[in-house]
């Protein structure tokens, strides 16, 4: 993670924090936490509770002291300054492939060739933590973030073997990870 105290921040960092946001039960731990100060007002299960603090934490969106869970309302102030950085002046062809299909986050349409829809499978494929099972409905909202035609996204991720899938339960098993 780049140095939260004001170091700068990557677009792969950001989007994987705001992907954290995408996550239905990171969303409500963070509101709770914001709303109540209690991460159990989310209603949620210890262990569920738990790895979604965790994530919160690694993505710098809440901090444990001796007192317990607190929200960094800062680091969203640190996302927007990094957001507004230059842009590179030579893209990579990846790039420009998401810049003509995705606008303020969404995508335009999905790619029909191959290799154009891989690079934005391979990007939408990196809001699935490795190692987390998620189940159907919370994929679902995952990806409806990005295009209304979520089930031609979570086919494509499932057939391009960027997520694995069974009983209704999936997980990342592909693409690019950010280190």
């Amino acid at each position: 993670m780049a140095d939260v105290a004001g170091g700068a921040l990557s677009e792969e960092e950001i989007r994987r924090v705001l992907g954290l946001l995408y996550q239905e039960d990171t969303l409500r731990v963070l509101s709770a936490l914001v709303l109540s100060g209690d991460p159990r007002d989310a209603g949620l299960e210890p262990d569920a509770l738990r790895r979604a603090l965790d994530r919160l934490e690694r993505g710098g969106l809440a901090t444990r002291d001796h007192d317990g869970w607190h929200p960094r309302r800062e680091r969203f102030r640190e996302l927007l300054h990094a957001a507004k950085g230059p842009a590179s002046p030579a893209a990579s062809p990846e790039d420009r492939v998401m810049q003509n299909f995705l606008v303020e986050g969404r995508l335009r349409a999905i790619p029909t060739r191959r290799e154009k829809r891989l690079v934005v499978l391979d990007y939408i494929a990196r809001v699935f933590e490795p190692g987390v099972r998620y189940p159907e409905k919370d994929v679902n909202v995952a990806l409806r973030a990005f295009h209304d035609d979520f089930a031609a996204l979570r086919r494509y991720l499932v057939d391009e073997g960027l997520l694995a899938r069974a009983d209704n339960v999936y997980w990342r098993s592909g693409g690019s990870v950010d280190l």
